[in-house]
């Protein structure tokens, strides 16, 4: 979730109740054939921020999906417009729910995408990557790639606080088999999934442990980081480094070997389930529910026997960014 690198530019809770009340981000649904139906039929979206890769790709598959119904994006005041949906992804997961209750007070159906809120049936529905699932193939793979090795794991981790962060972290721990407090994590560090804070963290952890031979990340930024610190240490070799997120530079770093794997999600159908959820509720009336999980894969160049994998090719055309 290039995550930490969302979250450095996410908004505030108090600027996203701003957003949420006056000037997000809103596609005006075409619902019928006068003015005051495409006012009444508004959906809002909201993201962490305007510029990150995985972001970027959601808006746009926003855009298309909605091209693609009839639906015209606009700037809106949105609680006050009337309108009919908002889709967020929640930087804190907790930090946004007045400002959602206050949306869902009024009618309106909120969808979270990538980050679920705490607790989760603060919305109507979330539509995410199962990012406890993705930490599972992410540790599984880490822990299969060192062979024999006693493992000496750091973990780059995101921004304390967002729920993809925990879910992706446990998610690692599980699938390396191990628990909280382990011996063979000699140590962890918040990078806010940022590439300068990665590799900052992973020269430090380095310093402290020279003989780490494993490192899990948060995202591919904070990867690029960890590998730009390990290859000055001389130790490229020694590490095995692993992410999730499956952008393009991702897949491109799978294939360079800065990352022997990444676990790829899927930002463009999150949005367009939202924006095709919000527009059936504008139609019938119909609320989705619950966590839809919207998919990952592992993605590798040295797949590995027992795990499930997609290859460089399915991972280059289907990356994002």
């Amino acid at each position: 979730m290039i995550r930490s690198q969302r979250s450095a530019l996410a908004p505030n809770p108090r600027r996203l109740a701003g957003l949420l009340a006056a000037g997000a981000i809103g596609l005006a649904l075409a619902a019928g054939s006068t003015a005051a139906m495409a006012q009444e039929a508004v959906v809002g979206l909201v993201t962490k921020t305007e510029v990150n890769p995985f972001f970027v790709k959601m808006r746009q598959a926003a855009e298309k999906e909605a091209q693609a119904k009839g639906l015209k994006l606009t700037i809106e005041d949105l609680i006050s417009a009337g309108a009919k949906g908002i889709l967020i992804t929640p930087n804190n997961s907790t930090g946004v729910l007045g400002a959602v209750k206050k949306a869902r007070d009024a009618g309106i159906l909120v969808i979270a995408l990538d980050t679920a809120t705490d607790p989760a049936d603060a919305v109507d529905a979330t539509f995410a990557t199962d990012n406890f699932e993705a930490g599972v193939q992410q540790g599984q793979y880490a822990r299969k790639a060192l062979g024999d090795k006693a493992p000496k794991l750091a973990m780059l981790d995101g921004t304390p606080g967002g729920t993809v962060d925990t879910f992706r972290h446990d998610g690692f721990l599980k699938g390396f088999g191990i628990a909280e407090g382990d011996a063979v994590i000699v140590g962890k560090q918040n990078t806010n999934g940022a590439q300068d804070k990665g590799q900052t963290a992973m020269e430090n952890l380095l310093s402290a442990h020279p003989d780490i031979n494993v490192v899990y990340t948060i995202n591919e930024p904070a990867a690029q980081g960890a590998y730009a610190a390990i290859k000055a240490a001389g130790k490229t070799d020694d590490v095995v480094v692993t992410s999730i997120d499956g952008g393009c530079l991702g897949v491109k770093y799978a294939k360079d070997g800065r990352v022997a794997a990444t676990v790829m999600q899927f930002p463009y159908k999150m949005a367009q389930m939202g924006v095709d959820a919000v527009a059936e509720y504008a139609k019938s009336g119909k609320k989705p529910s619950g966590f839809v999980n919207t998919g990952s894969f592992l993605i590798t160049g040295k797949p590995l026997p027992g795990l499930e994998s997609k290859d460089l090719e399915f991972g280059e055309k289907n990356c994002w960014g």
